[in-house]
């Protein structure tokens, strides 16, 4: 079973969960949602009161995922996770875990015991109610992963943040890390009419560097596809991606109908760097 810290400064000591709450031995306690999840976000970690995916963008993500717009992302992940030689009901953390969708699938299909935090309170809600076999939690994992060393056998960020240090800290040597950052050509067509022009980006490259102090690329892939949207689609997608879109922008967007749009992902399997051995002095 993974173990919660107490994310209270200077505490970090294991949470005990009763019927209705998480609580420390120094009697920090954590209420449970409602609706299963538990919020272990501090004061000093909060960007903002509403930090983290609107409702809105929530809502339109899991209408876009619903839609099946994903499924072959999905079944790639599956197979490179069937790949990696997991021992059985392995433990599971995805970081930035959004309402779950990734997490439900990969739990169904290894028996996982399964664990999501975002920093969106409406994204952890969705997650927890449709998702009541895992465990969510409300965190700002750029700060602080609140579980014990060594307690996930996988850590997943599928186009979300990458806290190296805090994620090497909670796999054991033999873990692994998988990242999915988008594609240089996802959503191509999408930005060419909203934004006037098509811009390749390679994520890969920047991705691989900023872990490269904690974790070693050992795998990588690329998973590419076309969507085709309706309108309805369209407009989900672009809630979810250009919500700091500028006024001409917002009045692109506003006359789009339906679109055959690219979809792509790199999928990056990491392994977590070795610790390095100390310096033997001569005598």
């Amino acid at each position: 079973m993974v173990t919660l810290l107490c994310p209270v400064r200077g505490c970090g000591l294991a949470l005990a969960r009763g019927e209705r709450s998480y609580a420390c031995p120094r009697g920090h306690s954590f209420d449970v949602a409602r609706s299963g999840y538990v919020n272990l976000i501090q004061p000093q970690d909060r960007r903002s009161p509403h930090a983290g995916d609107s409702r809105q963008a929530v809502a339109a993500r899991q209408r876009f995922l619903a839609a099946g717009h994903e499924a072959p992302f999905v079944h790639a992940l599956l197979e490179t996770v069937a790949g990696l030689g997991l021992r059985e009901q392995p433990a599971v953390l995805d970081i930035g875990c959004g309402t779950g969708f990734h997490l439900g699938a990969l739990a169904a299909a290894l028996g996982a015991e399964a664990h999501g935090t975002d920093l969106s309170v409406p994204a952890i809600e969705l997650a927890a109610k449709g998702h009541p076999e895992a465990t969510f939690v409300v965190a700002n994992a750029d700060r602080f992963l609140p579980y014990a060393p060594g307690s996930f056998d996988l850590a997943l960020s599928l186009t979300a943040r990458r806290n190296g240090p805090e994620i090497r800290r909670v796999l054991p040597p033999e873990g692994v890390f998988l990242v999915a950052v988008p594609g240089e050509d996802d959503l191509a067509e999408l930005r060419e009419a909203v934004l006037g022009q098509t811009v390749l980006r390679d994520r890969v490259e920047a991705t691989v560097e900023a872990l490269a102090e904690d974790f070693t690329l050992a795998d990588r892939k690329t998973v590419r596809w076309t969507a085709d949207l309706d309108a309805a689609a369209v407009r989900d997608v672009l809630a979810a991606t250009y919500r700091g879109a500028r006024e001409r922008e917002r009045e692109r967007s506003a006359g789009l109908g339906g679109l055959a749009v690219t979809l792509s992902r790199d999928l990056l399997v990491f392994h977590p760097r070795r610790p390095r051995s100390p310096v033997k002095s001569v005598a």
